[in-house]
C-alpha cells in the first residue's frame, strides 16, 4: 500500500512539473487525442454548414423551376438553353486545362464556335418545323428558312476549316483529341438538349414528368439505399446498391402514376404550344390528345372471373408513365454512370461550383438528357398525333407549286370559303380584285 500511497503523493510534482513548461505540454497536446477530436469537430462542422448551403439552394431551385414553369413556355426554353451551354462550358472545360498549358492557338474560340453553329443549326430545325405557317410567310426569314441546313453546313465547314488551319507540329494527337472531345459533348450533350426543347414545343408534360421522374427516382434510389441497400450495384459508383436500384424502380412508378394522374387535368400542361405569351393563369386551350382521356378496354375472357367484370375504363397515359419511369429508374441513371466514370478520368469531385452545395450543372443534369431524348423518342414513335398541318401544306406549296398555281390555289380556298358562307361577298369581292 505504501508504495501507491507514494505514487499518487508524487503525482501532484509532476503536474506541477508540466504546468512549469508550456512549451512541453503544448507539444505534447500535438499527439494526443485531443487534435482529432478538434478535427472531428471541424468536419461535423463542415458537413452541418454544407447540408444549410445545399438545402437552401435546393429550396431556391424548386421555387425558381416552379416560378419559370408559371411563367410559360419562353421561359422554360430560356432554361433549358442556359443549362445547355453551362453545361457545355463545365464539360469543355476538362479537356480545355491541358490547351491552355500548351498555349495553343484558338483551342477555346473553336469551341465556342462549334457550340454557336450546333445551336443555330439545332433552333433553326425546331421553329421551322413547328412555326412554318410564320417563317415561310416572312419575306425576312424566308430565304433563312429554305437554306437552313446548306448555311449551317457552312457555318460547321468554316469551323472545320480554322481547325485545320491551327494544328501545330508536336500537338497533332493532343489537338484532333480535343476535336473529338468537343464533338462527343456536342452529341451527348447539345444534341440531346435540343430534343428536350422539342418535347417542350409538344407540351409542358412533355418536359416536366421526364424531369420529374429522374428527380423522384433518384431520391427514392438514396432513400431506399440507406434502409434496406446491401449489395453493391457497379463498381463505377460504390455507393449504389441493388436493393436501392429496385427500390427506386418501384417507388418512382407509383408515384410516376400520381403525378400524371393530377398532370393530365390540367391543359395548360398537356396542350402543344400555340402562344408564347400564355401561361399558367391564363392557360392553354386545345383538343386533348387522346391518350389523356379515358377509354374503354376489355378483360380477358380469362380473368373475368376473377375481376367480375368485363370492361374496365383506363386512361392510356398511365400505361406510357409505366414505361416512361421504368426508364428513368433503369436505363436514366447510367447518364450519372457516365458522369462518374469522366469525373474519375480527370480525377475530379465535380465538374464545377455553379450550385452551392450541388457541384456544377452537369453533375444535375447527366440522368436528364438520356431522358429528354428518350421521351421525346417515346412521344414521337407512340403518342404524337401525325396529321397534316397548316405549316406541312404552306411548304409543299411554295417549294412544289409556282406563282402561277399558287394564286390559282388562293384563288380556289377563297372560293371555296365563299361557297361555305365563311367569307362575305364584299371580302370575296375585294379578294378577287386583288388576284389577277
Amino acid at each position: 500500500m505504501a508504495p501507491k500511497r507514494s505514487s499518487a503523493a508524487s503525482s501532484p510534482t509532476k503536474s506541477h512539473k508540466k504546468k512549469a513548461h508550456p512549451q512541453h505540454d503544448s507539444h505534447s497536446s500535438n499527439g494526443s487525442p485531443a487534435a482529432p477530436a478538434a478535427d472531428l469537430i471541424s468536419e461535423k462542422e463542415k458537413k452541418k454548414q454544407n447540408f444549410i448551403v445545399r438545402t437552401i439552394w435546393t429550396v431556391v431551385m424548386i421555387l425558381g423551376f416552379f416560378g419559370l414553369l408559371a411563367a410559360g413556355h419562353g421561359y422554360i426554353m430560356l432554361l433549358v438553353t442556359a443549362i445547355q451551354i453551362l453545361t457545355y462550358k463545365e464539360v469543355i472545360a476538362l479537356a480545355n486545362e491541358p490547351a491552355r498549358e500548351k498555349k495553343l492557338p484558338y483551342g477555346k474560340t473553336i469551341n465556342w464556335y462549334f457550340l454557336a453553329t450546333t445551336i443555330y443549326f439545332l433552333y433553326g430545325e425546331s421553329v421551322i418545323h413547328y412555326f412554318q405557317e410564320v417563317v415561310l410567310v416572312d419575306s425576312y426569314l424566308l430565304p433563312l428558312a429554305t437554306h437552313h441546313r446548306f448555311i449551317s453546313y457552312m457555318l460547321y465547314i468554316i469551323g472545320f476549316m480554322i481547325f485545320v488551319s491551327s494544328l501545330e507540329k508536336g500537338h497533332y494527337k493532343f489537338q484532333f483529341a480535343q476535336f473529338a472531345f468537343t464533338h462527343v459533348t456536342l452529341l451527348l450533350v447539345v444534341v440531346q438538349a435540343q430534343f428536350i426543347m422539342n418535347n417542350i414545343f409538344s407540351g409542358l408534360f412533355w418536359f416536366f414528368l421526364p424531369a420529374s421522374l429522374v428527380i423522384i427516382n433518384d431520391i427514392c434510389a438514396y432513400l431506399c439505399g440507406i434502409t434496406f441497400g446491401r449489395t453493391p450495384l457497379i463498381k463505377i459508383s460504390p455507393k449504389k446498391t441493388v436493393e436501392g436500384f429496385i427500390g427506386a424502380w418501384i417507388s418512382t412508378i407509383i408515384f410516376g402514376m400520381i403525378l400524371s394522374h393530377f398532370l393530365c387535368k390540367w391543359k395548360y400542361m398537356i396542350c402543344p404550344i400555340t402562344d408564347f405569351s400564355a401561361n399558367a393563369f391564363t392557360g392553354l386551350d386545345c383538343e386533348p390528345n387522346p391518350v389523356f382521356l379515358l377509354q374503354t378496354f376489355k378483360v380477358p375472357s380469362a380473368l373475368v372471373p376473377l375481376i367480375g367484370r368485363a370492361t374496365f375504363e383506363f386512361a392510356p397515359i398511365h400505361f406510357h408513365v409505366m414505361v416512361m419511369a421504368s426508364f428513368a429508374s433503369l436505363i436514366a441513371p447510367f447518364g450519372g454512370f457516365f458522369a462518374s466514370g469522366l469525373k474519375r478520368t480527370f480525377k475530379i469531385k465535380d465538374f464545377g461550383d455553379t450550385i452551392p452545395g450541388h457541384g456544377g450543372i452537369t453533375d444535375r443534369m447527366d440522368c436528364q438528357f438520356l431522358m429528354g431524348f428518350f421521351s421525346y423518342m417515346y412521344y414521337d414513335s407512340f403518342i404524337a398525333t401525325h396529321h397534316m398541318r397548316v405549316g406541312n401544306v404552306l411548304e409543299t406549296a411554295i417549294h412544289s407549286l409556282t406563282v402561277a398555281e399558287q394564286l390559282q390555289l388562293v384563288s380556289s380556298l377563297h372560293k371555296y370559303l365563299h361557297n361555305q358562307g365563311i367569307i362575305s361577298n364584299e371580302t370575296y369581292e375585294c379578294l378577287g380584285k386583288a388576284l389577277p
